[in-house]
């Protein structure tokens, strides 16, 4: 694969090259859409010492000049403009939804690696369209799924990964947040079906993300979404039931209507051995853990904590932990970062619930989901029916 860090040509690392050998290397970022998260971006960044921020690009001129003075690096409003001339090994897209796809594909095309934020696109076309410019063009497509990185996630996975809840029946997952009216009224995209797309994008693509990695791919879907208590194109509240491939049965709550503030963002497992709820806020804590003669480490914190930068105070983002993969997969060769298949997969399993909503709770199944899928590929066989 060629790429270019600082101090190293472009498809010299090969399987010959060692990590020694590729001591103080740097990865050089750029980063387009300078809002709440590419502001975390920046600063992750900036933090990672295998890496630097080289450009930044924002079509809003007061962003750029903010932060290009504060992280002294060269501030863009025209994006085309910035892969023209950065140095960037790697482009962090962080724009609202429906631009991830057209940039993608306009980076790889300018020869750039990608690392595009949740959701990876709104279509499976898009999808598609992402994965067929990053192939071409010989780059890497990577999506941000930095939530597999909780402590509490983690712990979920190895005891999944030891069959330590035997055979796993079912798993229920609760996005119970609150968002006012002024979250979408102050958003020139936010709410708006075409650039957002919807809650299941915005606020549930993370939790959609960890439930295929723990539990596989979901085969069926089942679900109804309305608009109680907001104006906007999209709906604010919805249930889905899932039937994943590995034969455990999922259920889906969300909302953006509770009273006040958020009230949680929870999983839970149930199993044959054991049962686990993974809550808080946001997936960052275990707030019940009960498995036959597989008790919770008494050494581990498995609490994340906030992260504090010397020019950014964030969330318990884990939006480190994905950079420092990035870095360690150009340097050491590596591959942990999630891919096209990953960030695809969870644009599949929202698709195939909203065309379930489209059609009043009607099942929709994998097999289904043939919307821009090239021809070469073949279609999932359906499911076997269920007694």
């Amino acid at each position: 694969m060629s790429f270019t860090v600082e101090g190293l040509e472009a498809g010299s690392m090969n399987k010959e090259t060692t990590m020694s050998e590729q001591k103080g290397r740097i990865v050089k970022f750029a980063v387009v859409g300078l809002g709440n998260i590419g502001s975390r971006h920046l600063a992750v960044i900036d933090a990672n010492p295998g890496a630097r921020l080289v450009d930044i690009c924002d079509i809003k001129s007061d962003r750029t000049e903010k932060y290009s003075g504060l992280y002294e690096v060269t501030g863009h409003n025209n994006f085309t403009d910035m892969l023209r001339k950065t140095s960037a090994d790697i482009v962090n897209i962080c724009t609202p939804h429906g631009l991830h796809a057209p940039m993608a594909v306009e980076a790889a095309e300018a020869g750039k690696h990608i690392l595009v934020e949740k959701p990876m696109a709104l279509t499976l076309e898009e999808t598609y369209r992402m994965d067929e410019a990053a192939k071409k063009n010989n780059v890497r497509l990577m999506v941000v799924w930095q939530n597999r990185h909780n402590v509490p996630i983690k712990l979920a996975k190895k005891a999944l990964e030891d069959k330590a809840l035997g055979q796993v029946y079912m798993v229920h997952c609760s996005v119970l947040w609150n968002r006012p009216q002024s979250y979408y009224d102050r958003s020139d995209w936010l709410g708006r079906k075409e650039l957002e797309g919807g809650p299941l994008y915005t606020q549930c693509s993370h939790f959609i993300d960890l439930l295929i990695y723990m539990f596989g791919d979901i085969q069926r879907v089942n679900s109804i979404g309305e608009t109680k208590s907001h104006s906007i194109e999209i709906e604010d509240c919805g249930v889905a039931m899932m039937k994943f491939k590995s034969g455990v049965v999922g259920t889906l709550t969300y909302t953006n209507c509770v009273y006040n503030k958020n009230y949680e963002g929870s999983i839970t497992i149930v199993g044959e051995k054991g049962t686990i709820k993974i809550g808080g806020s946001y997936l960052n804590t275990i707030d019940f853990w009960d498995i036959q003669s597989y008790p919770l480490p008494d050494e581990i914190d498995f609490n994340d904590k906030p992260n504090v930068y010397t020019k950014y105070k964030g969330t318990s983002s884990n939006h480190d932990k994905v950079i420092a993969d990035v870095v360690a997969d150009f340097i050491g060769g590596k591959k942990r970062v999630a891919g096209w298949e990953d960030g695809h997969k969870v644009v599949e399993a929202i698709r195939m619930i909203y065309r379930s909503q489209e059609r009043n709770g009607g099942r929709v199944t994998v097999s289904q989901m043939t919307e821009g899928k090239p021809e070469e590929l073949p279609t999932p066989p359906e499911e076997e029916p269920v007694a």
